[in-house]
C-alpha cells in the first residue's frame, strides 16, 4: 500500500497567505459593498518596462525560426546569461564565475531545492521572525521535528528582535544549515558587513553553510549597506546565495532566478568544487532548465537600459513605502522597515495579537496585511504592510487607514 509523507501532518496550521486568503474573502462575501485594499502579499504591481519586453518578444521570435529555433538549453542556464550575471557582480567588485552560477525559475523553489544536496540528520537554524518557505520545506523533508508550543523542536531560532534591530547574531549553539535573508522578509530590516562577517566567521568555525536569500537586494539604497553576501571576505568558502528577478525587474509571474554555488565551498567529505558538481546533478536530474523566452528577458534586465528602467520601477516602490511609513507614524505607530526594503512591519497597538490586529484592520479599513506571528513566534505581536502597488491603490489604503482606524 503506498503511504504518504506523515511530514506534512507536522506543518502548522495552513500555509499564511491561504489562510490570508480565506479570510479575506469571506470578509468581502459578507461584505459586498467594500473595497478591499491589498497590502499583504508581496506581489509586484507595475507593468515591465519596454526594454525588457523587447527582450521576451525576441526570446519568442527566435522559436519562429529554423535558424534560431532552441529546445533544452544549457544544463546551467544561458552562457549568455550566466556571463551576464558575473559582470552583474564583478561591477560591484565581486568575482563569481561563470560555471558558480546556476540558472532557475525563481528563488522560492530553489529554497526549498538546495536542501537536496544536504543530509536529512542536518541542524538548520532561521531568523525568527522568518520567511515561512525556510521553516515549511524543512518540515516536509522531515529535519525539524515536532511542533511545540509555537517552535519546532529540531530548529534553532535566532531571535530578531527590536532590541537587536531585527537582525539577529550567530546562534550560540551548533546549526550546520543558517537561512539568513537580507533585506529581510518581513522586518525589513538589512544586516551591515559587520554583522555579515559574525556569520560568515561562525559558518567557517562550525564548518556550517550559509543561505543566503538576496532577493530584495536591489532595493537596498544605503551604499554602506551589502547587497550579496560575497561582499564578505571568506563567504565563498561557507555560503551559497540564492536570488530572483522577480522583485528586482517585476518577474513574480515570469519566473527567473538564480544560485550562486561557489567552487571554494567544502562540506562534509567533499573537496572544492565537488558541492557545485552535487548542484548540478541535481539539476540535471530535477530540472529541465528556466524558459528559453524568459531567459532572453533576463538578458535585457541585466543590459544597461533594462537596469535604468528596473531601478525607475524600485524607486516607484520605495517611495509607495515612505507614504505607507510616514502615515503610520503620524498616527502614532512605531514602525520598522521601507527603508531599503519594500516592507513595514509595524508594531501592533495595545498588545494586540498580530491576528487580532488582521481582523481589525481589515473590518476598519478594508485593509489587508500579512499577520506577524505568520512568520514565526517572534513575529507576533507585528504586522507587515507591503509597498507592492499601484500609486492610487497605496494612497487611498492610506487614507482609510488614517480615517478610520480606531486605535
Amino acid at each position: 500500500m503506498a503511504t504518504i509523507n506523515t511530514n506534512f501532518h507536522k506543518l502548522a496550521g495552513s500555509y499564511l497567505f491561504a489562510e490570508i486568503a480565506k479570510r479575506t474573502k469571506q470578509f468581502a462575501e459578507n461584505n459586498p459593498s467594500a473595497t478591499v485594499m491589498r497590502l499583504g502579499i508581496g506581489n509586484t504591481t507595475e507593468p515591465l518596462p519596454s526594454s525588457i519586453i523587447k527582450g521576451l518578444s525576441l526570446g519568442v521570435q527566435k522559436l519562429a525560426s529554423v535558424a534560431t529555433y532552441s529546445g533544452y538549453g544549457d544544463e546551467q542556464g544561458d552562457a549568455r546569461l550566466r556571463l551576464a550575471l558575473a559582470d552583474f557582480y564583478k561591477n560591484r567588485g565581486i568575482t563569481v564565475l561563470e560555471q558558480e552560477i546556476f540558472i532557475s525559475d525563481g528563488a522560492k523553489p530553489e529554497l526549498p531545492n538546495i536542501q537536496q544536496i544536504f543530509g536529512s540528520n542536518n541542524v538548520i537554524a532561521v531568523q525568527d521572525p522568518v520567511y515561512p518557505v525556510y521553516v515549511d520545506s524543512n518540515v516536509i523533508a522531515g529535519r525539524t521535528g515536532v511542533y511545540t508550543n509555537g517552535r519546532y523542536k529540531k530548529i534553532v531560532y535566532m531571535p530578531c528582535t527590536q532590541k537587536n534591530g531585527f537582525v539577529p547574531m550567530p546562534p550560540k549553539e551548533h546549526a550546520d544549515l543558517i537561512y539568513l535573508c537580507s533585506p529581510n522578509n518581513p522586518t525589513g530590516a538589512v544586516a551591515t558587513k559587520k554583522q555579515l562577517k559574525a556569520f560568515v566567521d561562525f559558518a567557517i568555525k562550525h564548518k556550517s553553510v550559509l543561505i543566503f536569500d538576496a532577493a530584495y537586494s536591489e532595493f537596498i539604497s544605503d551604499k554602506t549597506l551589502p547587497r550579496s553576501i560575497y561582499e564578505i571576505p571568506g563567504a565563498q568558502k561557507c555560503a551559497i546565495e540564492i536570488n530572483s528577478f522577480s522583485k528586482m525587474a517585476g518577474f513574480t509571474g515570469v519566473r527567473l532566478g538564480w544560485t550562486v554555488i561557489p567552487l571554494e565551498l567544502v562540506i562534509e567529505k567533499t573537496e572544492k568544487g565537488e558541492v557545485n558538481k552535487l548542484w548540478n546533478r541535481r539539476q540535471t536530474t530535477m530540472f529541465n532548465g528556466a524558459s528559453n523566452i524568459v531567459q532572453e528577458g533576463g538578458l535585457a534586465v541585466l543590459s544597461k537600459e533594462g537596469q535604468r528602467e528596473c531601478k525607475k520601477i524600485i524607486t516607484y516602490y520605495m517611495e509607495n513605502a515612505k507614504i505607507i511609513k510616514k502615515a503610520l507614524e503620524k498616527l502614532g505607530l512605531t514602525v520598522f522597515g521601507g527603508e531599503n526594503a519594500p516592507y513595514i512591519w509595524i508594531k501592533t497597538p495595545k498588545n494586540m495579537s498580530s491576528w487580532e490586529f488582521f481582523d481589525k484592520l481589515l473590518n476598519e479599513t478594508h485593509v489587508v496585511g500579512t499577520p506577524g506571528s505568520g512568520f514565526g513566534p517572534g513575529g507576533e505581536g507585528y504586522f507587515r504592510l507591503s509597498a507592492f502597488g499601484h500609486r492610487e491603490n497605496i494612497e487611498k489604503a492610506v487614507q482609510s487607514i488614517q480615517k478610520n482606524l480606531k486605535i
